[in-house]
């Protein structure tokens, strides 16, 4: 199983990115994919999460209006475009799948909004 992310980067208050994220190793389209972001000094939280079909997604508040996951299964990835970036947006973003039972992340990819 391999979660491999991109498209994190730096991009002033305001501004917006896109976030990738392909998997490799496992049936993509029968398994929930999340996104986490873990700021400097913090704990790993969840943003959003997609349903296997990608019927359903579920936001924090903190991002709900600004962020939308998306979910390819004929491409086997998931993508997060963040709008209205906000410097408390600031941190590293990690896809998660749980698959088999265990626990599966990706390397992680940071996005700095500035000021």
């Amino acid at each position: 199983v391999q979660l491999v992310e991109s498209g994190g980067g730096l991009v002033q208050t305001g501004g917006s990115l896109t976030l990738s994220c392909a998997a490799f190793g496992f049936p993509f389209s029968g398994h929930v994919m999340s996104w986490y972001r873990q700021a400097p000094g913090k704990g790993r939280e969840l943003v959003a999460m997609i349903t296997s079909s990608g019927s359903t997604v579920q936001y924090s508040d903190s991002v709900k209006g600004r962020f939308t996951m998306s979910r390819d299964n004929a491409k086997k990835t998931t993508s997060l475009q963040m709008n209205d970036l906000k410097p408390e947006d600031t941190a590293v973003y990690y896809c998660k799948a749980d698959v088999r039972g265990r626990t599966e992340w990706g390397q992680g990819t940071q996005v700095t909004v500035s000021s």
